[in-house]
């Protein structure tokens, strides 16, 4: 089907992009923040059990995870206030104007002789220049598949310059979507500089913006503009499972 946006400009419908990352329950899923791997397990009572292979009628089975540490989510300010506000009902539209970006982070020695991979506001500005969009997905380079399973704790993964805050207000973004476990670095004192920047938290809390960690996009997808839906489980919390679909914008020709 075709959806007409205006201005010479449809999309497809049956050309969205997933950017996610599925939930499952063994060692192959991705993973994060020193939890261990989801579970999911068959409901066993009263001599009763939620599988059809072990002789029950049907499979019903219980799924323990987090989903700040087990793959793709989106997190709102609830996820840094003393009131956990859910992000439940703070995405109201159907598609955002998105900009994708791919960034080689700058490699960075810290003064306790570590080395971090940053994206500094610098190498930003310089992806998106004068750009205007509802949200900004980022791809960092290099892309490896290893991203889809990958055990992070303790790696010092990739993060964001808090000075790009600057850079997305001057672009208009209010849903920012990243390929690695947190915009903030692994370890940091729990200073998460760049979450309390996006969200202007405490001073002006953002509520229409939200924060989508873990995404992956394919390296056949090229950097450009599209419109995103962002798919959200409806989970009373500060952060849910996502799902992030692209989808390329066609213009028609002029005659």
């Amino acid at each position: 089907m075709q959806l007409l946006l205006g201005d010479n400009a449809y999309i497809l419908t049956d050309e969205g992009i997933d950017c996610s990352l599925p939930l499952q329950g063994d060692e192959k899923n991705v993973r994060a923040w020193y939890v261990g791997a989801p579970k999911i397990k068959p409901v066993n009572e009263n001599g009763w059990v939620g599988s059809v292979a072990e002789g029950g009628s049907v499979n019903f089975r219980n799924i323990a995870f987090n989903p700040h540490g087990h793959g793709t989510h989106t997190e709102c300010l609830g996820h840094i206030t003393k009131i956990v506000y859910s992000v439940n009902g703070m995405l109201d539209e159907l598609l955002y104007s998105a900009i994708l970006i791919s960034v080689e982070p700058a490699r960075i020695i810290t003064t306790n002789g570590e080395t971090d991979f940053v994206v500094t506001a610098e190498i930003l500005k310089d992806k998106v220049k004068d750009l205007k969009s509802d949200s900004l997905l980022i791809r960092t380079l290099p892309n490896e598949l290893i991203k889809k399973s990958k055990k992070y704790s303790d790696t010092n993964p990739v993060y964001f310059e808090a000075a790009c805050v600057d850079v997305l207000n001057e672009m208009g973004i209010k849903h920012l979507l990243v390929d690695t476990p947190s915009v903030d670095r692994e370890k940091d004192e729990g200073k998460l500089s760049f979450h309390h920047a996006f969200w202007e938290v405490p001073q002006n809390p953002r509520f229409d913006r939200t924060i989508t960690e873990m995404i992956f996009v394919e390296d056949g997808v090229e950097d450009g503009e599209y419109m995103l839906n962002l798919q959200t489980a409806p989970f009373e919390n500060d952060a849910t499972p996502s799902r992030p679909i692209l989808f390329p914008i066609h213009r028609y020709e002029e005659e």
